[in-house]
């Protein structure tokens, strides 16, 4: 048998859009520090679909810079408008090491998410069985206590997960109505009485 890796993947950014005509692309950011991430070198993994030609590929950073406050990356072998096009939605994921204590604030590896009891109102209401990552945010797949078959993704920001603490083993969450229970429907809700017809003279 061989040993787990100790290597796991961070997410740090997706390339929203082509810059100009020259093969930059725009970024949304992921981590608290772009300038040490995206450093002339770095090399990404790219979560695309598998009908992308770039489906299994790497790109290196060959620059990186910021233009009107927006965050821009140039990448080896992307020198023109369409190539850059041709990759753009691509999410951006780091070689990291998993046993490195991590050093963003409010970002957390996979493997350490899950597993977690999820609290609300001071009561364990589930764990955390899974991470989903989309571009918009992150969904966290809570497995609910005393009822096995039923899961509920719940957005992993800072307003309905506003405390995660390693140390406890659990996180806090203060989920909106309907999020973990079915709001009553209105049929639920007693029937008014209509004003019965009274004959007048």
């Amino acid at each position: 048998m061989s040993a787990p890796s100790a290597r796991t993947q961070l997410r740090v950014g997706r390339l929203v859009k082509a810059h100009g005509l020259k093969g930059a692309l725009k970024l949304e950011l992921f981590t608290d520090d772009p300038d040490g991430r995206f450093v002339p070198g770095a090399v990404f993994t790219l979560q695309v679909p598998e009908s992308s030609p770039w489906h299994g590929k790497t790109v290196t950073v060959k620059e990186f810079k910021w233009m009107n406050s927006h965050p821009v990356v140039f990448l080896d072998g992307i020198d023109d408008r369409s190539g850059a096009e041709s990759i753009v939605r691509a999410i951006l994921w780091v070689d990291q090491d998993s046993t490195a204590p991590v050093v963003e604030d409010d970002a957390w590896y996979d493997h350490q998410l899950v597993g977690l009891d999820v609290v609300r109102e001071g009561a364990v209401i589930g764990r955390v069985s899974r991470i989903d990552h989309f571009p918009s945010q992150d969904l966290l797949s809570v497995q609910l206590t005393g009822d096995q078959d039923r899961e509920v993704l719940v957005p992993f920001v800072r307003a309905i997960v506003p405390e995660v603490d390693m140390a406890a083993r659990r996180l806090v969450v203060t989920p909106p109505a309907g999020l973990f229970e079915d709001l009553p429907s209105d049929d639920d809700s007693p029937a008014e009485s209509g004003d019965e017809d009274s004959a007048g003279s």
